[in-house]
């Protein structure tokens, strides 16, 4: 793992890797060695509505270090990179250290690449892409925007779709907008940055056995109290696991087919985190595991 007496205090740490491979508790570990804030770099653990579904650290554990930007997003409200962004900066200003955690690999583009300042999209266009097909939107981004469409995960719809309503609603390329990006807030060569490597069966067991530890903490539980908000859900309707747990306590479907639908979903998710990190974190250091 890491020699955590070998870290600068004066440096702000970024930790990376896929979901259940052990990021928080690594960060729990450096801030009780050697003091700092954990800063949430999770797109989901955000959002006040879940916190065990999402694997948002205890009570306990917030109360053994300082933990921010966890859960303080409303259920129904959108929260975009730029969002987070924003609100990561005054951490990077002075006081405690910050220990930058998260499997959300595009927080921490943005964070030490830059983010381009690209108007927010107007919700005719949001609602034109929702009904727009995959495969349309690829063919109008292979003919206006072949840079992106070259580089971005074409299986990943959210990523599509985010490129497509860009050139959609400001009639530019997203790359042109990327080209364009302001100086990142926090280069790596000013800060510790590492990216857990899990080997995928070892992840895939662990994945299982936290959704199996979540039910048992009362992930139901959360989904039944959102159950009546559900239709206002914004982007915490993405937390995988949410939609399948609502289906259920809807008559839609089995539990046991809503908890084998969610440990499949978290597996996809964590394959895809896995190829980010490769391909865009080749200048972190890679921290083996087990």
């Amino acid at each position: 793992m890491i020699d955590i007496g070998s870290l600068s205090i004066e440096l702000p740490i970024l930790i990376a890797g896929p979901t259940a491979s052990g990021k928080s508790a690594l960060a729990l570990e450096i801030a009780e060695t050697q003091g700092g804030v954990i800063v949430n770099a999770d797109a989901l653990q955000v959002y006040d509505g879940w916190r065990v579904l999402t694997a948002r650290p205890s009570a306990q554990e917030e109360a053994r270090a300082p933990h921010a930007l966890y859960g303080h997003v409303p259920f129904d409200a959108e929260y975009s990179t730029g969002h987070w962004l924003r609100d990561v900066l005054p951490f990077l200003e002075g006081g405690s250290r910050p220990i930058i955690v998260g499997g959300t690999g595009l927080n921490f583009a943005a964070l030490t690449e830059g983010l381009a300042e690209i108007p927010a999209t107007p919700p005719e266009v949001r609602a034109r892409g929702d009904a727009e097909s995959h495969a349309a939107m690829l063919a109008l981004l292979d003919e206006k925007d072949p840079i992106i469409a070259a580089r971005i995960d074409r299986q990943n719809r959210m990523r599509v779709q985010r490129a497509w309503e860009v050139l959609t609603a400001t009639g530019r390329a997203l790359s042109e907008w990327q080209a364009d990006t302001p100086p990142p807030a926090l280069p790596l060569d000013r800060c510790h940055s590492f990216v857990l490597n899990a080997e995928k069966v070892w992840l895939a067991d662990r994945i299982e056995r936290r959704f199996d530890i979540m039910m048992a903490e009362g992930a139901l539980d959360e989904a039944r109290a959102l159950e009546p908000h559900w239709g206002r859900a914004r982007g915490a309707a993405k937390a995988i696991g949410g939609p399948e747990l609502i289906a259920h306590l809807r008559g839609e479907m089995s539990l046991d087919a809503a908890r084998d639908a969610a440990i499949i979903g978290t597996r996809q998710y964590a394959k895809r985190q896995r190829t980010w990190f490769r391909a865009r974190m080749k200048s972190w250091q890679s921290v083996e595991l087990p």
